[in-house]
């Protein structure tokens, strides 16, 4: 078997392996150029991966089987879309190039981390991304910012609603985050009353699509939220069966966006993706914190979607009724789009997404053959202090 190029390193439990599973097929086309293989640290992420993909899933558990693997692959860079804690096990490896890709491209306060520099290359989608690391990092070095599009959003998996003479508008809530600085789900907050409202839009089909870590959550409000959101859902369905009201847990949401007319989202990917994929239909964003002025100057897309809070909440059947007819927001988010992700068109992004790991490969390649000709010393390796 062919030593891997690129190492897409991923050591969380299956809980988070969705931010890792929406990588695979943008990894099977980058196998096509350079050889790549998945790092696994968890024994059931590594089966639900393995069901995944027919690249090449590794596993090391422990500290000294991560530096064996990396002494038998010798790989010339790691990719890491999240920021666990375990990254830093594979960051103390100075012997490949490190690349931050992330999960997803959104406004929460979470996409900016200080742990962007410990990563030589930070893949991000645009200028708004460019923009939120300048103003939430001090003594970033932006070089290491490289903008790449969104590769993910280049792909087209089969749709998954049937088609509908109904308007379809989508709740597709967030979850609540790890911590209440990062919390910007609607869930506890409107969701009931936004589903309730979407059903009294004449002539509409609704679809949920909630964040799979909502389906999952613990967290005792969110749980009974989502539950009588399921139960609105069920009962609409039963009252009407022709109308296809539907909640959809499983899938990938972007197979879900092509059956939709108007989108209700939280600060979340999911409305970026949207914006880029959909830009000529309404998106319509939820504000959970009451902030105006926050969420504008924090959230640019609020700039061009209606705002849902607490006021608004009442009149929101009588406002989707009139964006599934006026959209008067809709040149605004074409200009939004290019603020986020540039210029990119459909496909361009997994082209800048191979061309940059292919420099990063070749870079490698002759920093390492620079140091092994250098001076004599030790190169940095995992277990190195």
């Amino acid at each position: 078997m062919q030593k891997p190029h690129v190492i897409a390193y991923f050591a969380d439990d299956p809980t988070r392996v969705y931010q890792l599973l929406q990588w695979i097929p943008v990894l099977e086309r980058l196998d096509d150029t350079h050889p790549v293989g998945i790092l696994t640290r968890d024994p059931q992420t590594r089966a639900i991966v393995e069901e995944r993909t027919s690249l090449p899933v590794h596993f090391a558990p422990g500290f000294a089987d991560l530096a064996a693997t990396y002494d038998e692959l010798d790989p010339k860079v790691v990719v890491y879309c999240n920021n666990s804690m375990l990254n830093f096990n594979s960051l103390l490896d100075g012997r490949m190039l490190h690349v931050h890709i992330n999960h997803g491209e959104s406004d929460k306060q979470s996409m900016v981390s200080n742990n962007a520099k410990a990563y030589d290359r930070v893949f991000v989608a645009g200028e708004a991304a460019v923009q939120r690391h300048r103003a939430g990092l001090m003594e970033l070095d932006e070089d290491r910012l490289v903008r790449i599009g969104r590769p993910q959003l280049d792909l087209r998996p089969a749709p998954l609603l049937p088609a509908s003479e109904r308007r379809t508008v989508l709740y597709a809530p967030t979850w609540e985050g790890d911590a209440e600085y990062n919390d910007y789900t609607s869930v506890d907050v409107f969701g009931v009353e936004i589903v309730r409202s979407i059903l009294a839009v004449p002539d509409v089909r609704l679809v949920y699509k909630p964040h799979p870590k909502v389906t999952t959550s613990l967290t005792p409000a969110i749980r009974e939220a989502h539950q009588a959101i399921l139960e609105l859902v069920e009962r609409a369905a039963e009252r009407d069966p022709a109308a296809g009201h539907a909640a959809v847990w499983q899938g990938d949401i972007l197979a879900v966006f092509p059956g939709c007319d108007a989108m209700v989202t939280d600060v979340s990917s999911v409305g970026l993706d949207w914006l880029y994929l959909q830009t000529d239909k309404p998106i319509l964003i939820t504000d959970r914190h009451h902030d105006a002025e926050r969420l504008r100057q924090e959230v640019p897309v609020s700039r061009c979607a209606d705002v849902i809070d607490t006021e608004e909440l009442a009149g929101l059947t009588e406002l989707l009724t009139d964006r599934l007819e006026h959209d008067e927001h809709r040149m605004a988010r074409a200009a939004m789009r290019h603020h986020y992700f540039d210029d990119n068109g459909v496909g361009d992004s997994t082209v800048r997404f191979v061309e940059a790991i292919t420099e990063l490969v070749e870079l490698r390649d002759r920093l390492r053959g620079e140091l092994q000709t250098g001076p004599v010393g030790s190169v940095g390796s995992v277990g190195a202090a």
